[in-house]
């Protein structure tokens, strides 16, 4: 008896285990590249260059504190021989004011743009999504996964063309 329960609680488990290849063979699994994606729209090059003309102007402020305060620094240390010691006092406060300003203005500066990017990121990674979605909905897929996740997929089941075609679509 004990021999009987044993061989029909393993065909229990051979019959669960057929069972759940066979759904998982019916499964359509696509897989996406979305940074090939992203990089290959154009709006992402268009980010760029209006974020960049967007902060122009706080852009090359900066840059000149920059270039400002390495001029006076070579000056400090060409001129440092034949200058008075309150010269060299004003000019090293000079520079310590200019570094100041320098890093008030650098690094917010530096973390709106870097907002900005990743807002308007987000944006075009939402479009992506929703054409993910459409392409996953017309080809009747089950599961698309991301393909720098994936160690192999057959050509036949990346559907990053499709994806991109939409995209353009939806633009």
């Amino acid at each position: 008896m004990n021999k009987f329960s044993k061989s029909l609680i393993a065909s229990a488990l051979l019959t669960s285990a057929m069972a759940s290849s066979v759904a998982m063979a019916e499964q359509k699994i696509g897989a996406v590249n979305v940074q090939g994606i992203f990089q290959s729209m154009p709006q992402a090059a268009a980010i760029q260059q209006t974020i960049a003309a967007e902060f122009k102007d706080q852009t090359e402020e900066v840059s000149r504190l920059e270039k400002d305060i390495k001029y006076y620094l070579e000056k400090n240390q060409r001129d440092a021989a034949t200058m008075s010691a309150k010269e060299k006092k004003e000019l090293e406060d000079k520079i310590i004011a200019m570094r100041d300003e320098y890093t008030n203005k650098a690094q917010p500066l530096q973390q709106q743009i870097q907002n900005r990017l990743k807002d308007e990121q987000n944006k075009l990674l939402g479009l992506i999504k929703q054409s993910i979605d459409v392409v996953a909905a017309k080809g009747k897929y089950d599961v698309i996964l991301n393909a720098n996740a994936v160690a192999f997929i057959n050509e036949d089941h990346d559907i990053s063309k499709l994806v991109l075609d939409q995209v353009s679509k939806v633009n």
